[in-house]
């Protein structure tokens, strides 16, 4: 949660309207992860995946990660929903992306992967705790071990790397700077300006200007994709 979100006023033919800063992000197609994964943020996470799809199913989303990671149950719900909508969805690290948060950049669209210079990256194994009777001990025990082996497929299937290498790499935390990601497949480029592309979806997503300065009489401006 924040404690102070900024308000921005956009100006248009038809008056003045106030978002709130992510709301206004969100108008641009960019959802934003910032902070640990948990079950709230995964449910406004995933609310917004779900409503940019409808909106445009086509059209990219950009999602921007800065997160120490969380709960695997609340990444893997962002997980699944990154692929299991139409639109392609283009990941950013900026700061760092940790344990969950570095599934999340790995899952984003073929060649859409991207971090700013200085972000770092961080893989690992999952890690939990258990009490109680010995049999539930046991049953958590077998659980996280089934959790970790689904982590790795999923590392596998977006980064090309082995299953073997995969575990020895996540018994510990692995730290990586941006072009170590990329060659360890978590990225597909490091980059330090906004790819020209980012840029464009910004700007079609802006409703139309009139031209003649006047009203457009007898037409509604479009709403933004």
């Amino acid at each position: 949660e924040y404690g102070l979100v900024p308000m921005v006023i956009e100006h248009t033919s038809r008056g003045e309207r106030a978002y709130d800063i992510f709301s206004r992000l969100l108008k641009e197609r960019i959802v934003c992860i910032h902070g640990p994964i948990a079950d709230d943020t995964a449910s406004l996470v995933v609310a917004q995946l779900l409503f940019l799809e409808s909106e445009n199913p086509a059209k990219p989303i950009h999602l921007y990660i800065n997160s120490p990671g969380g709960v695997v149950t609340a990444g893997l719900a962002i997980y699944d929903t990154m692929q299991y909508i139409r639109s392609p969805v283009t990941t950013l690290c900026i700061g760092q992306a940790a344990s969950m948060g570095s599934l999340l950049l790995a899952a984003g669209a073929p060649g859409e992967r991207r971090a700013l210079p200085n972000a770092r990256v961080m893989i690992h194994q999952p890690s939990g705790g258990a009490s109680g009777q010995a049999s539930d001990i046991a049953i958590q025990a077998k659980e996280i071990l089934k959790v970790r082996d689904r982590l790795n497929k999923i590392y596998a299937k977006h980064t090309g790397q082995a299953i073997d290498r995969i575990e020895q790499c996540m018994e510990r935390d692995m730290f990586m700077d941006p072009v170590e990601a990329h060659a360890w497949g978590l990225i597909d480029e490091v980059i330090e300006h906004r790819p020209i592309s980012l840029v464009s979806d910004a700007v079609s997503s802006e409703p139309p200007k009139n031209s003649g300065g006047g009203e457009n009489k007898g037409t509604e401006e479009p709403s933004p994709a």
